[in-house]
């Protein structure tokens, strides 16, 4: 029985990507790193911040590492003042509504970060429970965030189904055992299928995901009757 879906946030409520793109173009240049979008999808999208610095600006101390990410992040917020969500994300809210399912958000992203995008969604009422990866002893791709988010919530893997747009996602939710959908919006669907979606769509008006999720209440609508 279904009873909550947990969502990601950047690339699976709202693309964020071009805007996190062009942030971190405009701070490598700093250190005449030129990326590309293939060099940040790979290298970029899905990880947490201290471990792209390391990787990418290995030179830099902890402390620079810290600065550098807060820079960066700062200059996510100034260029994102205008998110809109995904097609189909206030329609699905509405129908957890009327279904009486839970919603957690499980997000990588920085807390300043996330508080900022839900407030310019202006869906910050919106779940239930939001579980941060800087709460958790590790951040996605480990599953520790979608575990906490089930602990909060009361409920087991089997009664859930995650929403994720990056490979990291996908792996932290199938890790702690959750159907998980792939939100197409900044990876191939191929990609995400083969990291573990069972299904993976464009946004929230494809008709698969609705036959998917109607199906899954329909026990509840029978023992009703």
């Amino acid at each position: 029985m279904l009873t909550a879906i947990l969502f990601d946030l950047d690339g699976t409520i709202v693309n964020t990507d071009p805007i996190h793109y062009q942030a971190w173009q405009q701070m490598l240049w700093k250190y005449n790193i030129e990326i590309d979008e293939k060099f940040y999808k790979s290298r970029i999208s899905g990880r947490l911040n201290p471990e792209i610095v390391k990787d990418i600006l290995p030179e830099l101390s902890s402390a620079a590492g810290r600065e550098f990410a807060d820079e960066k992040e700062a200059l996510f917020r100034e260029l994102a003042s205008h998110l809109q969500p995904l097609n189909g994300f206030a329609e699905l809210i509405a129908w957890t509504e009327v279904h009486q399912l839970k919603r957690a958000l499980v997000t990588n992203a920085p807390r300043l970060n996330a508080e900022f995008m839900l407030e310019v969604l202006g869906i910050t009422e919106s779940f239930h429970q939001i579980v941060l990866a800087d709460d958790c002893v590790a951040g996605k791709p480990d599953p520790a965030p979608y575990q906490v988010a089930l602990s909060k919530l009361g409920i087991s893997a089997e009664q859930a189904i995650a929403l994720e747009d990056s490979p990291s996602g996908i792996r932290a939710a199938v890790g702690a055992g959750i159907r998980t959908i792939g939100i197409a919006s900044t990876q191939d669907p191929d990609v995400l299928q083969e990291v573990g979606s069972f299904m993976a769509i464009p946004d929230f008006t494809d008709l698969h995901l609705w036959t998917l999720l109607n199906s899954l209440i329909e026990p509840d609508l029978i023992r009703s009757k």
